[in-house]
C-alpha cells in the first residue's frame, strides 16, 4: 500500500552500511535490515508489531542471550533505537507505523481493510510541507532518468545531484499563495547557478 502511495517500488530488507548491530564474538557486526526503504523519497518505513513495545515471551526469548549480552527482547529495543537515532542522522526520514495506526484486532493482526488501511497510511506518510512533496517527486524522477542524489554542498540547496559530468543544483517550491514573489527567487537561483 505504502508504493501505491509513494509511486515507487520499495527496498525491502534494505541494509546500510551504516546501520550496525553489536559485535559477535570474533568482532563482526551485521548490518541490520530496515523493513522498506524509499531512495526516492529518502524514506524508510518500519513497520513495528506488538512485541515492539511490550514483552512477548515468544518472541522474546528470556533464557538465550543474544550478542549484545541480552535476551531478544531488550537487544530488539536497543536495535529500534539505533534505527531512530542512526536513520534521521543520515538524512533519512524514518516513519513507524504499529498495528494501532491501521484497522487491526487487540491482538495486533491486521484486519485487511484497504479503504481504512490506506486512508490512515496516506495521512501518516504525508510530508510536511508541499515542498518536501515536491522535492521528494523530484528525486524520484531524477533517479528514473540515470541521476544521483547528492548531499547538497550548502544549507539552502533543497537537492543536488550528478549523471556523468554534469550536476544539478535544485531549489523546491511547492504550493505558494505569493506565486511572483517565488516565481522571482526560482528565477534568482537558476540564474546565480
Amino acid at each position: 500500500m505504502c508504493e501505491r502511495i509513494l509511486r515507487e517500488n520499495a527496498l525491502t530488507q534494505h541494509r546500510f552500511d551504516w546501520l550496525l548491530g553489536d559485535p559477535g564474538s570474533g568482532g563482526r557486526r551485521v548490518q541490520l535490515p530496515v523493513d522498506a526503504y524509499w531512495p526516492g523519497h529518502q524514506l524508510v518505513v518500519e513497520y513495528r508489531e506488538l512485541q515492539h513495545d511490550r514483552p512477548t515471551p515468544h518472541f522474546d526469548k528470556p533464557n538465550r542471550l543474544t550478542v549484545s549480552g541480552v535476551h531478544r527482547g531488550e537487544q530488539r529495543a536497543l536495535y529500534d533505537a539505533r534505527r531512530e537515532e542512526h536513520i534521521p542522522a543520515h538524512g533519512l526520514r524514518l516513519v513507524l507505523i504499529r498495528p494501532a495506526d491501521l484497522d487491526a484486532d487487540g491482538c495486533g493482526r491486521l484486519r485487511r481493510n484497504d479503504t481504512a488501511d490506506l486512508a490512515a497510511l496516506k495521512k501518516i506518510l504525508a510530508r510536511a510541507s508541499d515542498e518536501d512533496r515536491v522535492t521528494d517527486t523530484f528525486r524520484t524522477w531524477l533517479l528514473a532518468e540515470g541521476w544521483t542524489p547528492i548531499d547538497p554542498t550548502d544549507r539552502w540547496t533543497d537537492l543536488e545531484a550528478v549523471c556523468g559530468r554534469e550536476r544539478l543544483i535544485c531549489e523546491a517550491k511547492g504550493r505558494t499563495s505569493d506565486k511572483g514573489v517565488d516565481a522571482d527567487i526560482a528565477l534568482a537561483n537558476c540564474c546565480a547557478a
